[in-house]
């Protein structure tokens, strides 16, 4: 939670002091380009690494990295240098870019070590809902915030809060990793190799990824898409678009919630995953800016569903010493798609309406969900009528 809001406190106050100190939408696109693009080529070639660290002390350290980036801005601020201000926001975007993946692939797999095996539902479903909820809270309380402090003075509670999530995990317990006697190129190849191999040879792992991928999708698409559509095809007010944005976060928070009194079984997890693509399909129907609040609610509140057991599901089948590395290997596909669902939504050549594109997106997902839930529920019959016969 701490380090979430800190987090996403720390992306709103990057833009909006770069784009104060450069007024340049070309500087701003270069700020997400230093994040992203380190981020990912990381992502691909760390995945042998993560196999051989001590988790809990890696994800300690990695905050302490990032409080110490937050102040960065800061420095330059406090000696009134533009330059610095600016050359401490790229290091701060290329600090995070590279950090993000290692810790979101090293938290994802320290849950089994922290968590038994039926708690890994309701405990990814936790941890999802209050990152969505945080990601919800800090825009609101950053704009509060910025009508007492300046700008810059920001910076020092988004680290402050990195420190108190460095001092959060050092109550976790875990277990120490094997050494690795001799770090190689030949070593890191034969393990990067190995890696991928036992990924794509695992069906279920390929099958759950490919989803979540497809969802991630849809999610890059609606980054794009969902300004002009309540503002230029449901002609709503500014007010009305923080509304719909708002309505996701706070349905998945709810989800989240009834996740923990739900059966957990792949009916629902798929049923969720189906119901998510028809929340985006539907918005190629409404013609009123509540009924768009309310799909936005209804995805938030069904999302969970697949999210969280889907991540349970990997986690329990994935092998335990190799965890980290797949989860890396996951996180990679899941995060290249949602640049994807960018370019898809925000291009020329394919002159399609807002509506169309929401429709697509919404058709991705529903697809395959439909299939998926369509044969748990047949495979469920059969395992009955095996036990009645």
């Amino acid at each position: 939670m701490i380090s979430e809001f800190g987090g996403a406190a720390g992306g709103i106050i990057n833009g909006l002091l770069l784009f104060e100190l450069t007024g340049s939408k070309e500087w701003m696109g270069v700020l997400w380009l230093v994040y992203f693009i380190p981020s990912l080529v990381l992502q691909g070639i760390s995945a042998p690494f993560l196999n051989q660290v001590n988790k809990g002390r890696a994800l300690k350290y990695i905050q302490l990295v990032r409080m110490g980036g937050y102040l960065l801005p800061l420095a330059g601020w406090l000696f009134h240098s533009h330059t610095g201000m600016i050359a401490g926001l790229v290091i701060l975007q290329c600090c995070l870019g590279l950090l993000q993946p290692v810790y979101a692939s090293l938290s994802f797999s320290i849950l089994p070590e922290v968590c038994k095996g039926y708690e890994l539902t309701e405990a990814n479903g936790l941890l999802d809902g209050t990152m969505r909820m945080m990601s919800f809270l800090a825009p609101g309380t950053v704009s509060l915030l910025l009508m007492v402090f300046p700008l810059p003075a920001l910076y020092a509670l988004s680290s402050a809060l990195f420190f108190l999530s460095f001092v959060a995990l050092n109550i976790i317990q875990t277990q120490s990793a094997a050494r690795t006697d001799v770090w190689t190129k030949k070593f890191w190849w034969s393990e990067m190799k190995s890696g991928y191999y036992y990924f794509f040879h695992q069906p279920l792992l390929l099958k759950l990824t490919l989803l979540s991928a497809c969802v991630q999708f849809a999610v890059g698409a609606s980054l794009v898409l969902s300004v002009p559509f309540i503002r230029g095809e449901l002609n709503g007010e500014r007010w009305e678009y923080a509304v719909f944005a708002g309505a996701f976060p706070i349905g998945y928070a709810i989800g989240s919630l009834l996740l923990s009194r739900m059966h957990k079984n792949p009916v629902v997890m798929y049923s969720g995953l189906a119901g998510g693509g028809l929340s985006f399909l539907l918005l190629f129907f409404v013609d009123q800016v509540w009924l768009a609040w309310g799909c936005e609610l209804f995805g938030g509140m069904v999302f969970p569903l697949f999210n969280a057991q889907s991540s349970a599901l990997f986690q329990q089948k994935a092998k335990r010493d190799r965890l980290a590395q797949l989860s890396a290997v996951r996180l990679l596909i899941m995060r290249t798609a949602m640049p994807l669902g960018i370019l898809f939504a925000s291009s020329a050549f394919l002159h399609l309406s807002v509506r169309q594109s929401f429709a697509v997106a919404g058709i991705i997902i529903l697809i395959p969900g439909f299939y998926c839930l369509a044969s748990s529920i047949m495979e469920g019959k059969e395992a009955a009528k095996r036990k009645t016969g």
